[in-house]
């Protein structure tokens, strides 16, 4: 397996989750981490969502932070 392939699935895998993971953090954590994001409107959600799978570690560590 060369270091392209090894590199190149790494990045699928990162990207795999982030897309998962920001489809749960639109839908219920940008509301708990955020609370003027509450009843935010659909495309407001679908703005963020590039940027949330792209910095998902982040807003993961963010949201289990976050005080229930």
């Amino acid at each position: 397996m060369s270091a392209a392939h090894i590199v190149l699935s790494l990045a699928a895998a990162y990207a795999a989750i982030g897309l998962f993971f920001a489809l749960a953090f639109v839908t219920i954590g940008v509301g708990r981490i955020d609370h003027a994001a509450r009843g935010a409107p659909l495309g407001f959600r679908l703005t963020i969502l590039p940027a949330s799978a792209a910095l998902w570690p982040v807003l993961l560590s963010r949201w289990l932070r976050t005080p229930r």
